[in-house]
């Protein structure tokens, strides 16, 4: 197999082709939604979590790739963001927008604050804009301002940032007040931005989240992550995300390889070290990653996002410990994708998910959630990392 080789030429020859027909010229951004039959409505909802990810996406291919189209299309997006998604007058940007521009949903999610901070700093890095450095350090001070307590980080405001139930990210029949998977959003931007900016304010609040995974959300009698909490941070719910686990062993491992702090990376190594251990004895089945476990049941559904993050977390486990088995899992898991998630129809994508049957489920191929942003940084980082 010609891992390196194959996994580019999915970046170049289908995942870049298949975003740039998403590109809407008349309105501005890029469509919104696009059925599992491939049908393409050009009025649907454009989603501002969606748009952070394309804007991250065309910038780190321009960054890596160096194809001025993909520098074309950041700059595009970049503009529908500017012009549409942030709110001026509150600050931080919305949660959804009519396809044209305007307010769908004023919410505001720091999940989306997130977002909007990692692909602003992803842009200044490939176009050099002074503009979008500073509104990612804008809306880093907003995060920091209204989306904190004496704890961690909030969830869901409104647009005037008063808190309103966590609807967008709780499931499973839990409404959280805190999740793991915003803390790792968090981390995952403000490593991109202190990449870009050595700002001592964004170091101070990487080191905080750091900890937070080693003192409250890693579960070291089962060598897991937590997934949801209440206001006092305390779990609630019995659910072990595997996807979240394997994605966030590589994205801590980044953040401390970015701060250069030898104390915090070897603590986070020893972490990282036993989730990695514990998610390839656990959740690894079939060249591929069951989804996760509520309470005694395993979900098996296979997730499009779940084994692009599987192939990366494997491959950085195998480059961090050398063990030779996690190379292995992670050049299977790709000759699963290829086998079962890369749409083979003209003008798809990959499919969202893959039922227990090995039927593909009938989700969308865009909606405000499926982006190129997974499946694209897979490619990204092998490339990076061969």
């Amino acid at each position: 197999m010609d891992f390196c080789g194959e996994i580019k030429s999915e970046l170049i020859n289908h995942i870049i082709p298949f975003w740039n027909s998403m590109r809407d010229d008349e309105k501005g951004g890029f469509y919104g939604f696009m059925s599992h039959d491939l049908k393409l409505d050009k009025n649907a909802p454009k989603g501002v979590i969606l748009h952070s990810r394309i804007l991250w996406f065309y910038s780190n291919c321009y960054l890596v790739l160096k194809d001025k189209q993909c520098l074309e299309n950041a700059r595009h997006c970049y503009e529908f963001m500017t012009k549409y998604c942030v709110d001026r007058e509150n600050g931080g940007v919305y949660w959804l927008m009519n396809a044209d521009g305007t307010v769908n949903d004023s919410m505001k999610h720091t999940y989306c604050q997130a977002f909007f901070v990692y692909a602003l700093a992803s842009y200044y890095d490939a176009s050099g804009d002074p503009e979008a450095l500073k509104l990612a350090m804008e809306v880093f001070d907003t995060i920091e301002e209204k989306c904190t307590d004496e704890i961690a980080y909030l969830e869901a405001m409104s647009a005037d940032w008063k808190l309103i139930p966590n609807d967008a990210l709780s499931e499973n029949g839990l409404m959280a007040d805190k999740t793991m998977n915003t803390t790792l959003h968090l981390l995952e931007a403000y490593t991109e931005l202190y990449r870009v900016h050595k700002d001592e304010r964004v170091l101070s609040r990487i080191k905080f989240l750091i900890g937070l995974f080693l003192d409250k959300i890693f579960y070291a009698e089962e060598d897991r992550l937590l997934v949801f909490f209440d206001r006092e941070f305390k779990v609630i719910g019995d659910i072990h995300s595997y996807g979240h686990d394997i994605e966030a062993t590589w994205l801590l491992d980044r953040a401390c390889e970015v701060i250069g702090d030898k104390e915090l990376t070897e603590k986070v190594s020893a972490m990282n070290k036993r989730i990695v251990a514990n998610i390839a004895k656990i959740a690894y089945e079939n060249n591929s990653l069951n989804n996760e476990r509520e309470n005694e049941k395993i979900n098996k559904i296979r997730v499009w996002w779940v084994q692009a993050e599987a192939v990366v977390g494997f491959l950085n486990g195998y480059q961090k410990y050398g063990i030779e088995k996690y190379r292995e899992m992670s050049e299977n898991i790709w000759g699963y994708i290829k086998a079962e998630l890369i749409d083979k129809r003209e003008g798809g994508e990959w499919i969202s998910q893959i039922e227990e049957d090995k039927r593909p489920t009938e989700k969308p191929v865009v909606d405000p959630w499926k982006c190129p942003y997974h499946n694209g940084r897979m490619c990204l980082e092998v490339l990076k990392r061969s």
